[in-house]
């Protein structure tokens, strides 16, 4: 099997490209192999999924995420965008998803489903659905490394529950809009410089829903939704990103008249520790020490997200140096195991000011030979600094 092309290369962008940028460049390729330009050519079918796909996963900020991290391991391998990709997409999912990029009125079949394609689904009722929310969770270090459970209330469109959310308490109160016949959508067809190409626009008098209620529930005036509180549970995995979007299907408002719930986008917000920095998965800590500490050796206590732990300082650390703890960072989202390390970093304490006692100590130091820095000791230096430019 052909090994699969990356996305950013498939759509022609850079890796970082904005939001904007990601769907122009698709709908450019979009309209170029657009099957009703191409009939009967399967290269250009295939371009037209190969683009579907990329931006699928392009366009969600958390498989955007997985897939710059991972690749397209992190975003179900060969399959594609989590089992929706090129090899699994039909052209009814690809027009479902993104047909809103063309607008309803815009190239051809770009507005709904095109005669080729429409499978007898352009007559069938269209299902509505409910806008999606936005919200943002704060996250120490310590809840992101180990995963957390947060509950929220929410102020979004429930159901009614007065008449179950389909607008009207009973049934002979709602019928087929007799303007759309059902469909929710007006076709009309015009020639193009493409041929002959079919358009959809909603239907004014139903509003694409296909139906008409004559007596609207008093509650909810007939949309089958009203506004209220819901606590939703939302379950964060350990390893998130400042940034990273997680997405809950179905917890977003309500469609009018019993269509499908939008969903609810959990935005991360790291929030900065007091003494720890994250640096991917590993964790960075910059110790102090005293010069006496730092020249005889001695044990400190340091910080991690497990509590403190005691750590040995060996006699002669150099300023600079850096301790690793291996396992003590951040877990590695997607994995059950990896775990990132702690990095303490060995930082020498420098008096601003000196008292005369402290002044005639450092003169007697300054006349003993192993204060005195050697030729040896700058090439020490400069080997350390070597070694950990390669790290």
């Amino acid at each position: 099997m052909a090994s699969k092309r990356d996305y950013y290369e498939v759509l022609g962008v850079a890796k970082n490209a904005t939001e904007e940028e990601l769907k122009k460049a698709y709908r450019k390729l979009a309209i170029k192999y657009h099957p009703d330009k191409n009939p009967g050519d399967k290269e250009a079918e295939e371009k037209f999924k190969e683009a579907a796909e990329a931006y699928s996963v392009l366009s969600d900020a958390q498989k955007r995420s997985r897939y710059d991290q991972f690749g397209h391991a992190g975003v179900g391998g060969a399959s594609g965008a989590g089992g929706f990709g090129g090899q699994g997409m039909s052209m009814e999912d690809i027009f479902s998803m993104f047909g809103d990029l063309f607008g309803s009125g815009g190239f051809g079949s770009f507005g709904g489903f095109s005669s080729g394609f429409s499978s007898g689904r352009g007559s069938a009722r269209p299902v509505s659905k409910g806008s999606d929310l936005r919200v943002r969770i704060k996250l120490s270090l310590a809840d992101i490394s180990k995963g957390v459970d947060k509950t929220i209330a929410l102020n979004k469109y429930v159901p009614c529950k007065e008449c179950s959310g389909v607008g009207c308490k009973e049934s002979k109160d709602k019928h087929t809009c007799q303007t759309c016949h059902g469909s929710g959508v007006v076709s009309s067809v015009q020639d193009t410089i493409f041929g002959r190409m079919q358009s959809s626009t909603t239907c004014r008098t139903c509003g694409g829903v296909g139906e008409v209620i004559e007596n609207p529930c008093s509650h909810c005036g007939g949309s089958g939704i009203v506004r209220d509180k819901e606590s939703i549970d939302i379950h964060i995995p350990a390893g998130v990103i400042g940034g990273m979007q997680i997405s809950l299907s179905g917890k977003g408002n309500a469609a009018p008249r019993g269509g499908i719930n939008g969903d609810l986008l959990v935005v991360v917000e790291e929030l900065p520790d007091e003494n720890l920095i994250r640096n991917g998965n590993d964790l960075i800590y910059n110790l102090l020490v005293s010069v006496p500490l730092a020249a005889k050796g001695g044990e400190v206590v340091v910080p991690t997200l497990d509590g403190k732990v005691k750590l040995r300082i060996e006699p002669g650390t150099q300023p600079g140096k850096v301790l690793r703890l291996r396992g003590k960072g951040i877990s590695v989202y997607g994995s059950r195991y990896g775990k990132g390390d702690l990095l303490v970093h060995v930082n020498v304490h420098i008096p601003h000011s000196l008292s005369s006692e402290d002044k005639k100590l450092l003169d007697q130091l300054e006349r003993s030979e192993h204060f005195i820095p050697s030729e040896s000791d700058r090439k020490n230096i400069d080997n350390d600094y070597r070694r950990r430019m390669m790290d």
